[in-house]
């Protein structure tokens, strides 16, 4: 006869077997998949936890896999985007969880519905940006779902745990996108500032869904592993912000409005460029494929993207119309990468 494979979890008497129970019954969404995003998933599906729905937008490189532990270089050799990967991974390490994955750049719109629809009970952040971070917060505060903040960089890393109805939200406390925020790309990261975030972050969730709520920190907790520095801040209600647009007392959630304009961005020390058209719809990657080799033999693909060389610069193009435009941080340049291979904005991913 099998053990349990819970039986350790079972025995820790603050979740026993009603914790359990709840366990397999919650939903949990992740959104980011890279190296937060990905901790959280291994972590809470070896937990039992029963649904979990993974959101992201890229694909598996080289470089992820110092740090991101779901993901092995077959991953990376056919540059399977992170949640399909995710997803495949954990259905090997416990196929009693349900794992959703959806390869996509959420929009507010994307995670309002997601969040009202699915019957989501908690939202871990793996994300790397801020603009997400304030999607996720709105889209919490909104539906009153709690949300685990979760960030790291170098040595460097911070948690927190946001609470509709306890605690304020990451718009009383910060209440602007800042200009510039420390990214792994630009500064690096170690391996094991990574795992402790995701520690932090994953016993929080663990908490919210066992019903051990009252242990869950009131803290903001920050901390440097490579100079041995920890900080524990407490946040107190007092921080809440009357005129917060996210949780005050006329709350108008203004992150979750779509922007239907085309939008390019440079990622943060990646020399990449990230297009979004107006409307995604969804590509035929043979069609394209052949098309684009009437202009260059560089070109692969597979059943989510495609890849394009040209000169110095490499276009990976997903199945909804979005794209990375690797080698340059010139907008102007991207965009015409963009239109050479797909055509103008207006007409890219149908409707």
């Amino acid at each position: 006869m099998i053990e349990d494979r819970y039986s350790r979890q079972r025995r820790f008497a603050p979740i026993g077997d009603s914790g359990q129970s709840q366990l397999q019954n919650a939903h949990v969404l992740i959104v980011g998949a890279g190296a937060l995003g990905s901790g959280n998933a291994e972590l809470l599906t070896r937990s039992g936890v029963g649904t979990i729905t993974i959101v992201d937008r890229d694909y598996v490189e080289w470089s992820n896999l110092q740090r991101q532990s779901l993901y092995c270089e077959q991953d990376a050799v056919e540059q399977l985007p992170k949640a399909v990967a995710a997803a495949r991974r954990l259905g090997q390490i416990n196929s009693a969880v349900t794992v959703n994955a959806i390869v996509m750049d959420c929009t507010g719109a994307d995670l309002a519905q997601l969040v009202e629809t699915s019957g989501v009970d908690i939202i871990v952040d793996g994300t790397d940006n801020f603009e997400t971070r304030y999607l996720i917060n709105d889209a919490a505060y909104r539906y009153r779902i709690p949300w685990i903040y979760g960030a790291c960089s170098g040595s460097y890393g911070a948690v927190r745990s946001f609470i509709p109805g306890k605690t304020p939200c990451l718009h009383c406390l910060q209440a602007a996108i800042p200009e510039r925020a420390a990214s792994c790309d630009a500064d690096g990261i170690i391996a094991p500032t990574v795992q402790m975030v995701v520690s932090l972050q994953s016993a929080e969730v663990l908490k919210w869904l066992t019903a051990n709520r009252e242990e869950m920190s009131e803290r903001y907790t920050v901390f440097d592993q490579w100079s041995n520095y920890y900080q524990s801040i407490r946040i107190t209600e007092q921080q809440r912000r009357a005129a917060c647009p996210t949780c005050g007392e006329h709350p108008i959630h203004s992150y979750l409005k779509t922007d239907e304009s085309m939008k390019l961005e440079v990622l943060c020390g990646r020399k990449t460029v990230s297009i979004r058209p107006p409307k995604l719809g969804q590509l035929d990657l043979n069609q394209l494929v052949d098309q684009a080799r009437r202009l260059t033999p560089l070109v692969t693909g597979n059943p989510y993207l495609m890849q394009i060389v040209e000169d110095d610069h490499r276009l990976v193009i997903f199945k909804d119309g979005r794209a990375l435009i690797h080698g340059t941080d010139d907008l102007a340049k991207a965009k015409n990468l963009y239109v050479r291979y797909l055509g103008e904005p207006a007409t890219i991913g149908g409707t």
